[in-house]
């Protein structure tokens, strides 16, 4: 092989990668419209309680976060995280802008997912002042014990099942959240076949998604069957009290 035709087929190999880290990285930056400055308005602030282990509390929470952000001025929400996360989702401009002024208020690690800031182990109370004129703020809680606190901030309560959850569960703890925070909305979470049991409570089904269920953990809003029914739950918790 010639000099030349090993420099040609190094500046191949350059420009290919060149190319495939474009298509990688650049897309999450340049898809996001260009939006006006967000309005000094209230925020709404939703805690997503799960029932039980494994029920999905945590796909929901960010479901409903990447609906409410695509449809806030400042295109983007604050979702509490649990834990640190190993690697995440590219994020957009507006939720890395949003991690970058919550973090240092609230003394937590703060990242961009998609249209989501996730904030990792915060005090509730303080995000929820913090974010409260800058974009909505789902709390996602990982313990019942917590439910409490998390219901007084809220202005909307999400109570998560599963097919295999007691309905009577739901019930009783609905029931003792009004005291302290607003009337809880229940979700069943990958409404399936196997759900007699809810018949009549009043839940609103979400169904089995895995794609969708994906793209919520990534910080995007679901597609088909399950990004209409959180549409639909979103649209009820726009509202501040």
């Amino acid at each position: 092989m010639s000099t030349n035709d090993a420099l040609g087929g190094r500046r191949l190999a350059a420009s290919a990668l060149a190319a495939a880290a474009e298509w990688l990285i650049e897309p999450a930056e340049e898809n996001e419209p260009e939006r006006t400055p967000a309005p000094l308005e209230a925020r709404p602030v939703v805690a997503v309680i799960g029932l039980a282990p494994r029920c999905g509390a945590t796909t929901v929470a960010r479901a409903l976060g990447a609906q409410l952000a695509a449809r806030d001025p400042g295109g983007a929400c604050a979702v509490t995280s649990v834990a640190p996360a190993g690697a995440v989702a590219l994020g957009l401009p507006s939720a890395a802008r949003l991690a970058r002024t919550l973090s240092p208020l609230v003394g937590s690690r703060a990242r961009a997912c998609g249209r989501l800031c996730l904030v990792e182990r915060p005090d509730p109370t303080s995000l929820a002042g913090a974010a409260r004129y800058l974009a909505p703020l789902v709390v996602d809680v990982d313990e019942v014990a917590d439910a409490s606190t998390a219901a007084a901030l809220a202005d909307h309560l999400v109570l998560v099942a599963s097919p295999s959850t007691e309905p009577a569960l739901a019930a009783v703890l609905a029931q003792s959240l009004r005291r302290v925070g607003p009337d809880p909305l229940t979700v069943l979470n990958r409404a399936g076949r196997d759900c007699e049991r809810w018949a009549g409570r009043g839940a609103i089904a979400l169904p089995e998604a895995r794609m969708g269920a994906q793209l919520a953990l990534a910080g995007r809003e679901p597609l088909g069957g399950l990004g209409s029914a959180i549409a639909e739950l979103s649209a009820t918790c726009r509202q501040v009290r």
